[in-house]
C-alpha cells in the first residue's frame, strides 16, 4: 500500500473573514478554500492525504491569525508558513502570530529585484528564522535563484525552501537548471515539487523536471506540494498525484512525507 502524503504546499482562505488583495472572480477560485474541500479533493488520490502545510495566500495580520488558529485545531493543516511583510521584529508582521505551529516565513517576490536587494531586512529575517528553528521559503523567478544560493551561503544555520523549483509553470532552460544546481549545492536548502503541472498528463515535462531537481538536491531534500486550490484549475488533485507519482518513479519515498515532516515539525 502506498504511504500517505504530507502535502507541503496548500493554500486555505475564507473571504468572509478576510480579503485577499489579488483575488478576482475571473480566476475561477473558490471564495472559501477549506480543509474539508481539500480533503474531499484528495479522497480519490492513490495515496491518502495525512497532513498538509498551509502557505499564507496574502500578507495581512488578520489572515495570519486565522491560519495560526486553524493549525492549532485542524486535523489536516498542522503547520503554516506565513508571508513576510517587513515591520518591527525579524519576522515582520508575522511576529505577532508566531507559535509552535508557524514553521516558516515566506518571501514572495517573483517580481522583485534579481539580487533580492529590495527585500527589506532580509538577512535579519534569515538570522531570526535560523535561531528559532524555522525555515525561510522563497517564491522567486529563475533570475533570482543565484541570489537564493547567496542567501544559503551567508546563512548556513538557516534552512531555505524553494517554492515551485523557482520555476512554476515557466519553461525550463539550461540557465534555470544551472542556477537550481547552485542552490541545491548548499546542504541547508530544499525544494517543493509544486506548482509545476500545466495540464493533466504532463508526463514529459514533470519527468524532466524531476530529473533536474534530483540532480540539484538529491532525493531526500525534495517534497511533494499540490499548490491546491491553484493547481485544481488545471489538474484535479487525484490526477496530479498520479502524474507526479509517475514522474517521481522509484526515487526516495521521503518525497511524499518524511522530508516535509522533518522540516515543518509535524
Amino acid at each position: 500500500m502506498s504511504t500517505g502524503i504530507v502535502d507541503a504546499h496548500v493554500h486555505v482562505w475564507d473571504l468572509e473573514r478576510f480579503p485577499l488583495s489579488w483575488f478576482r472572480d475571473d480566476l475561477q477560485l473558490p471564495r472559501a478554500a477549506t480543509t474539508a474541500a481539500l480533503t474531499d479533493a484528495a479522497a480519490a488520490a492513490s495515496r491518502p492525504l495525512s497532513a498538509a502545510v498551509a502557505v499564507q495566500a496574502a500578507d495581512t495580520q488578520v489572515e495570519m491569525q486565522w491560519l495560526h488558529d486553524l493549525a492549532r485545531r485542524d486535523a489536516v493543516v498542522r503547520s503554516v508558513v506565513l508571508q513576510y511583510a517587513p515591520a518591527t521584529g525579524w519576522a515582520g508582521v508575522a511576529e505577532a502570530a508566531l507559535d509552535e505551529r508557524v514553521r516558516g516565513i515566506r518571501v514572495a517576490t517573483p517580481a522583485g529585484a534579481a539580487d533580492l536587494s529590495d527585500v527589506r531586512d532580509l538577512d535579519r529575517l534569515c538570522d531570526g528564522a535560523g535561531a528559532t528553528g524555522r525555515v525561510v521559503e522563497l517564491l522567486v523567478r529563475p533570475a533570482q535563484l543565484d541570489a537564493v544560493a547567496g542567501l544559503a551561503w551567508r546563512h548556513p544555520g538557516t534552512t531555505f525552501v524553494l517554492c515551485h523549483l523557482g520555476l512554476g509553470a515557466g519553461a525550463p532552460d539550461s540557465a534555470w537548471a544551472a542556477s537550481l544546481a547552485r542552490v541545491g549545492a548548499h546542504p541547508n536548502t530544499a525544494a517543493k515539487f509544486s506548482g509545476l503541472a500545466t495540464a493533466p498528463g504532463d508526463h514529459d515535462r514533470l519527468g524532466a523536471l524531476a530529473e533536474t531537481a534530483v540532480d540539484a538536491f538529491g532525493g531526500e531534500r525534495l517534497m511533494f506540494g499540490s499548490d491546491w486550490p491553484m493547481s485544481a484549475r488545471l489538474v484535479p488533485y487525484a490526477r496530479l498525484v498520479d502524474d507526479v507519482e509517475r514522474a517521481w518513479a522509484a526515487r526516495p519515498d521521503a518525497f511524499w512525507g518524511a522530508t516535509a515532516t522533518a522540516l515543518y515539525g509535524l
